[in-house]
C-alpha cells in the first residue's frame, strides 16, 4: 500500500490505496526510495488533529516537503511562510493577511470578471484548445501578476518558473534539484527588480506592502522578501490552475452534474466547493514530530516524518456521505482542500472567487465543453496537476 510511488500519481490519484489505508491502517509507515520513510496519515480527523498541533507536529523542522534537504537548503526553504511555526509564522502571516481578507478580495471581483471574460474571449471562437495553457493557467496568472505588480507581459515567465518549482518530480519540467534551484534563483532576481522599482515608487500592490513592511521593527531582508514573493507567485497560480482544470475534467466526466449547473446556476458556489474537495490540488504536506507521540496505536518518534494526505481526508467515508460521488449540490462540505489550522490557505477567498467567476463564464459561453484527447497528468505525489487537457466546444458566434 505505497502512497509515495510517483508513477501511480501520473495515472491517477491512488484512491483505492487510500481507501484501504483508511480502513486497515490509517497511520501507516511508508518507505521511500531515498529517505528514511514517513508516516502516511489518511483519516480526516487525524489530519485535523495534526494540523492544529504545531508544537507536536512542526512545519519548520524539516520543511513541508517529503524530500530530505541539506542544512543549507533547509535554511532557505524555512524562509517560506509555509515552512514556519508559531510565533514566527504568525508575524509573517500578519504582513500580508490584510490583503487577503474576504472584504479585500471582494473588491477584486470586477478585475477577475474582466480577466475571465478576456481569457474565454481568446478561445471562444476556435472551438477547441489546450484548456490548461490557454484558460486554467491564464486566469490565475493574470490575477496574481496584478496583485504583485508583475507586468502582464511577464506572466509567461511566472508560469514557467512555477512549473519548474512545483513539478520537481516531473522530468518534463525539471531534470534535477539543481534546476529547481536555478528556477528559484531566476524568480528571485526578477523579484528584486520589481522590489527596487517599488522602493523608489510604491504602488497599490503586495510587492509595495512587502518591501516597506517590518517584522519586530525590522524590514524584511532580501532573502525574506524573495521567499515571500516566490510563495505568493507560485501558490497564487499553480493550485488555482489545477482546481480549474480538474473541475472542467470532472464536469466533462459527469455530464449530469454539468446539466444541473446549466439548469440552476445558483448551484455554482456549492459546485466550487465540490470541485475543491474532488480535485484537492495539494495532495499532502509534511510535518515533523517534535516528540514521541502515539496516534491510533502507531508509535511516532521524535524526528519522524508525518505526511497528512488531504486527498484521502477529502474522501473519508466517516465525514462525507457517498464520498466517491461528484455532487455539485453537496452540503455540508467541510473539505480540507485549503488545509486547516494555522496554515489554512491565505488565498482561499481569492481562489473561491476566481473559480466561481471562471465557471460562470465557461458554463454561460462554452456550455458543451468536452474532452478532445488524452489528459496528461503531472508526475507528482505533492500536487494534483494536469499538464495538458485538449477540449472542444461549439465555437462562439462572431
Amino acid at each position: 500500500m505505497d502512497v509515495y510511488d510517483l508513477d501511480s500519481y501520473q495515472r491517477a490519484i491512488p484512491h483505492d490505496v487510500f481507501g484501504r489505508l483508511r480502513k486497515e491502517s490509517p497511520v501507516n509507515f511508508n518507505p521511500e526510495p531515498s529517505g528514511p520513510g514517513f508516516w502516511a496519515v489518511t483519516k480526516y480527523a487525524d489530519v485535523v488533529t495534526i494540523s492544529k498541533d504545531p508544537k507536536t507536529f512542526s512545519s519548520a523542522r524539516g520543511g513541508t516537503n517529503l524530500t530530505e534537504l541539506a542544512p543549507e537548503d533547509l535554511s532557505v526553504v524555512q524562509m517560506l511562510m509555509v515552512n514556519m511555526d508559531p510565533p514566527r509564522h504568525n508575524k509573517f502571516r500578519n504582513l500580508v493577511s490584510k490583503g487577503f481578507t474576504p472584504r479585500m478580495i471582494a473588491q477584486l471581483e470586477p478585475l477577475i470578471r474582466r480577466a475571465a471574460t478576456r481569457t474565454v474571449d481568446a478561445v471562444a471562437k476556435r472551438g477547441e484548445c489546450d484548456f490548461v495553457r490557454t484558460v486554467a493557467g491564464e486566469l490565475p496568472l493574470i490575477i496574481i501578476a496584478d496583485l504583485l505588480g508583475i507586468p502582464q507581459e511577464d506572466r509567461g515567465k511566472v508560469f514557467d518558473w512555477s512549473n519548474r518549482l512545483i513539478g520537481f518530480d516531473d522530468p518534463e519540467f525539471q531534470t534535477s534539484l539543481a534546476d529547481g534551484k536555478v528556477a528559484a534563483g531566476e524568480l528571485w532576481m526578477y523579484a528584486n527588480q520589481i522590489a527596487a522599482q517599488r522602493r523608489a515608487k510604491p504602488e497599490m500592490d503586495l510587492t509595495s506592502v512587502l518591501v516597506h513592511a517590518s517584522v519586530d521593527g525590522e524590514q524584511l531582508s532580501e532573502l525574506e522578501f524573495d521567499a515571500f514573493f516566490l510563495m505568493l507567485a507560485v501558490a497564487g497560480n499553480e493550485t488555482t490552475r489545477n482546481a480549474i482544470s480538474g473541475g472542467v475534467l470532472a464536469l466533462s466526466q459527469h455530464p449530469n452534474q454539468r446539466k444541473r449547473l446549466l439548469d440552476d446556476p445558483s448551484l455554482i458556489p456549492s459546485a466550487v466547493e465540490e470541485i475543491l474537495r474532488w480535485v484537492t490540488p495539494v495532495i499532502h504536506f509534511r510535518r515533523t514530530a517534535m516528540r514521541d507521540v502515539e496516534l491510533r496505536g502507531a508509535m511516532i518518534h521524535e524526528g519522524d516524518k508525518v505526511a497528512v494526505f488531504y486527498s484521502s481526508a477529502n474522501r473519508d467515508e466517516d465525514v462525507f456521505p457517498d464520498p466517491f460521488k461528484f455532487d455539485v449540490g453537496r452540503t455540508p462540505n467541510e473539505h480540507l482542500a485549503f488545509g486547516v489550522g494555522q496554515h489554512f490557505c491565505l488565498g482561499a477567498s481569492l481562489a473561491r472567487l476566481e473559480l466561481r467567476i471562471i465557471f460562470e463564464e465557461l458554463l454561460r459561453r462554452l456550455p458543451d465543453f468536452t474532452l478532445a484527447g488524452d489528459v496528461r497528468r503531472l508526475r507528482s505525489n505533492f500536487i494534483n496537476g494536469i499538464k495538458e487537457m485538449p477540449v472542444r466546444f461549439t465555437p462562439e458566434a462572431s
